[in-house]
């Protein structure tokens, strides 16, 4: 059993949801990093997308090489582990940094109180 063809029903429906699950995971993420305005808005979206397509599209291939092969699925579990590790840190030092800009800059639209200011005396976050 070494083709795709050879794969039985019980695992080709789980393993064809998931595709399909995190594919439309992963189109939404995209659609919404081109939808949203703004650079922190856009942060958002591919990268929870981009963690839940994966893994959803990991789980499948964990699956479909299992069925056929009956090998490990070490580098799934690995692939899984790097992305849910690295696409926080990414959207965080991204966010930062983008913060740090914008104060530096002297944009007004930047809210005090993410960049750990204080709000103002009459307790309006300007």
């Amino acid at each position: 059993m070494n083709h795709l063809t050879d794969l039985p029903a019980w695992a080709a429906i789980p393993v064809c949801i998931l595709l399909l699950a995190g594919s439309a995971i992963t189109l939404v993420g995209s659609i919404g990093m081109i939808r949203l305005k703004t650079f922190y808005g856009r942060l958002h979206a591919p990268t929870i997308g981009a963690s839940a397509g994966t893994i959803l599209i990991c789980l499948a291939s964990m699956i479909t090489f299992a069925v056929l092969q009956n090998r490990w699925i070490f580098h799934e579990v690995l692939i899984i582990v790097f992305v849910i590790l690295t696409t926080p840190v990414t959207l965080m030092l991204l966010g930062q940094s983008a913060l740090y800009r914008d104060r530096i800059e002297g944009k007004d639209d930047v809210p005090r109180k993410a960049a750990g200011e204080e709000p103002d005396s009459a307790g309006l976050d300007i």
